[in-house]
């Protein structure tokens, strides 16, 4: 039950026996209560002597205009601020940029991932005590530091679709900020501010067009002390743990306990620490005792950015079908062990092997050379106008069988949204041709002794379809990806870390085969086995534990993502309410 601390209903204006200068707020200790003070009012809380330090009608930020500090104009209109002093809105800006930057620093490739609680506990100091238009600002102000420079790989597509994403993602982190402008105010705020973190990384996930789930918080934490949490809640229990963790730190920080109970400062700083560190208690899954060997090949593309297929048609077909057969060589000397599967990853051919009985028998060709099912990505046109992004099994003597379609499809890359709008304005569009239509079913495929659980792309970042596939009996998790547009950019070790998470989260192998790279074997508990170089062809055969031991994450699905973002969304509802009421006499 969220609660606040119970006080004397507070002044209807400026009592005389209020402090002559404002309490700090934002960057720096608070003065003397475990509430913020919302610019230019001292909160009541504990240690507070009397109920002349309490805010004045209207300082609960969404009612009423606050009592005027000393040297400050109150803004004579309902819902007004006051002015805050320069120096502390320099303070906040500060630490938005920075805490900004330390989340940015979290993520691939620096991949520092102590910094994502570090930066957060910087956001959550630029946002304590502020109302919540000013919450907002700073707010995006953080958010656009840190996406700018983590979703850079946009830019293959152009600096407007970045700028854009950017704007569009930054609405989110402004709408979160004002509302934790609310919660700050309540006890146990670090709690309802990480609930509320997890809410709009949820929403930012579900829209606008399918949402875009990159760059969450959990998604820094590939291999990390808090990566275990993924295994009882999934990516929005890691993201809930680290922004809790922060928001623990910034409150040792700013808020100052009551005289009696120095040691109360202690106390959160030690709940930080502790927050990571019991994952240590989380339990694991062991090994089955049952393994296969999977053959990952990688073909690489002749062109960059967004023309990869270079201008010769099916090398990419026929880049792949040779790393095959090199593959199958490699074998017959004794150089790798014989593989039970093999891998190719998404568009590893550039035809349609429906359509081109000559891409069908190179395909076809390669197979039968390494003699076992093999996974073949391909886009197949559906119609006369649409497509799919396919992953399909290849017998080597019965040729294409089962298959799985993309159901995760990438705006104004596969489709395009608005589109007669969208080709009006910009002639990039034209460059997606045929509409792709998602699938509607998870990636459970049979491929020789195994399920594997096929998986495409950008998919990896949508919690349900890797929980579809895993529910499904797929083992192990097979990420096909064609990262060649982004080659060297920061999307493929980003895309990577996503599949380290899902390898704990779902207690599960994760093959990934990608076009250019990062082709890798991430094993269950999250570690990365083997991985290739960018812009190369390679192969290899690995060996990889089949596992079908559930976790509790896999069990209990979405229900933990649900109970943390309706307690920070409630903390939310309860401060706006009890704001209101204060406001309303």
């Amino acid at each position: 039950m969220v609660q606040e601390r119970t006080s004397p209903r507070p002044p209807t204006g400026p009592d005389p026996a209020a402090p002559s200068s404002p309490p700090p707020a934002g960057p720096g200790p608070a003065s003397s209560s475990s509430d913020p003070q919302p610019e230019g009012a001292q909160a009541p809380g504990e240690g507070e002597p009397s109920a002349a330090e309490a805010p004045a009608d209207g300082a609960s930020g969404d009612s009423g205009p606050p009592a005027a500090l000393p040297g400050e104009r109150a803004s004579g209109r309902r819902g007004g601020t006051e002015r805050e002093p320069r120096s502390r809105t320099l303070g906040r800006v500060g630490a938005a940029v920075a805490g900004g930057l330390g989340l940015f620093a979290a993520f691939p490739p620096l991949g520092w991932w102590p910094l994502a609680s570090l930066g957060l506990a910087l956001v959550v100091a630029s946002l304590y005590g502020a109302r919540p238009r000013r919450a907002a600002w700073v707010g995006a102000l953080a958010a656009a530091v840190f996406l700018t420079p983590t979703l850079a790989w946009v830019r293959t597509i152009g600096d407007d679709v970045w700028v854009m994403l950017v704007a569009t993602e930054t609405v989110f982190y402004a709408v979160m900020s004002a509302l934790a402008a609310l919660v700050f105010r309540l006890r146990a705020w670090p709690l309802w501010f990480a609930g509320l973190w997890v809410a709009m990384e949820w929403a930012r996930s579900l829209v606008p067009i399918g949402g875009f789930p990159w760059a969450r918080v959990a998604f820094s934490q590939g291999e990390s002390l808090f990566t275990e949490y993924a295994a009882l809640g999934g990516a929005p229990l890691v993201s809930f743990a680290v922004t809790l963790c922060g928001a623990l730190l910034a409150h040792a920080v700013l808020v100052r306990p009551p005289a009696a109970r120095p040691w109360l400062r202690a106390a959160p700083a030690f709940l930080a620490l502790a927050v990571p560190l019991l994952t240590m208690a989380v339990p694991r899954p062991g090994d089955e005792g049952r393994s296969i060997n999977v053959g990952i090949v990688q073909g690489n593309v002749p062109g960059r950015g967004m023309y990869v297929l270079g201008d010769e048609p099916a090398v990419v077909l026929r880049n792949h079908a040779d790393e095959t057969k090199r593959l199958a060589q490699a074998v017959r000397e004794g150089k790798l062990p014989k593989p039970d599967i093999v891998v190719l990853p998404e568009n590893s051919t550039d035809i349609d092997p429906y359509r081109d009985e000559t891409a069908r028998q190179i395909i076809q060709d390669s197979v039968r050379d390494v003699g076992v099912p093999t996974l073949v990505g391909a886009v197949v046109a559906i119609g006369d106008d649409r497509r799919a992004t396919r992953s399909i099994t290849w017998d080597p003597a019965t040729g294409p069988g089962a298959y799985y379609d993309k159901q995760n499809l990438v705006p104004f890359g596969e489709y395009t949204p608005f589109k007669d709008l969208v080709l009006a304005l910009w002639e990039r569009a034209s460059l997606v041709g045929r509409q792709s239509v998602p699938g509607d079913r998870p990636g459970d495929l049979k491929l020789g002794p195994v399920t594997i659980g096929a998986v495409n792309c950008y998919e990896v970042a949508y919690d349900a379809t890797v929980r579809d596939t895993v529910r499904a009996g797929g083992t192990p998790i097979v990420v096909q990806t064609n990262n060649a547009s982004y080659a060297l950019s920061n999307l493929p070790p980003q895309q990577l870390a996503m599949s380290q998470l899902r390898a704990v989260e779902h207690n599960r192998a994760v093959v990934t085969a990608a076009t250019t790279g990062i082709s890798a074997f991430v094993t269950p508990d999250g570690k990365v086995s083997w991985q290739t170089r960018e812009l190369v062809a390679d192969m290899n055969v690995v060996k990889v534990p089949v596992r079908t031991g559930e976790t509790l994450a896999t069990k209990v699905g979405a229900w933990p993502e649900w109970a943390l973002m309706a307690m920070g969304v409630a903390a939310a509802g309860v401060a706006a309410w009890r704001g209101r009421r204060r406001a309303d006499g």
